[in-house]
């Protein structure tokens, strides 16, 4: 199981984000370009010391990371049409998400196999990116009985 970031603007959500890849024993794509210095004080408090002990594979763009794709893209969104939970997942899925300013864009949601969103209240725009990714991981992870010992 794989967890993608496109261009992600917040450091210390790339470094939950690693940190939750590290416990979970999933592995972290993150493409480029950040809207942080991959070395921020920020990534290095959220990842803490988890940030060398996770699976990261940074990507210079959108293409740069396709070329090497070797699962089913899972796209989270709010657009998404079928709920999260809904969804049958496979252990080679990678789950991908937007960043946190813009999304994903056209060519991103063109690109997957599923758009899945999380059903949140109807007066809130949208989650957090690392729970997001908590949420999503959890239910990919309980489904493939992918959970480390």
């Amino acid at each position: 199981m794989r967890m993608a970031l496109f261009q992600p603007d917040i450091a210390g959500n790339v470094g939950t984000v690693i940190r939750l890849a590290a416990c979970l024993g999933a592995a972290v794509d993150l493409i480029e370009p950040m809207g942080f210095a991959y070395s921020d004080r920020a990534l290095a408090r959220a990842g803490m010391d988890y940030v060398g002990r996770a699976e990261v594979v940074r990507h210079a763009d959108w293409d740069a990371f396709a070329a090497t794709l070797a699962g089913r893209l899972v796209l989270f969104t709010t657009r998404g049409d079928t709920r999260h939970c809904d969804a049958r997942y496979r252990a080679d899925d990678i789950l991908l998400f937007g960043s946190e300013s813009a999304g994903a864009p056209a060519f991103v949601h063109d690109c997957a196999d599923l758009r899945l969103r999380i059903p949140i209240a109807a007066d809130t725009r949208s989650l957090n990116l690392a729970v997001a990714a908590g949420i999503a991981l959890g239910e990919a992870l309980r489904q493939t009985k992918g959970w480390p010992e």
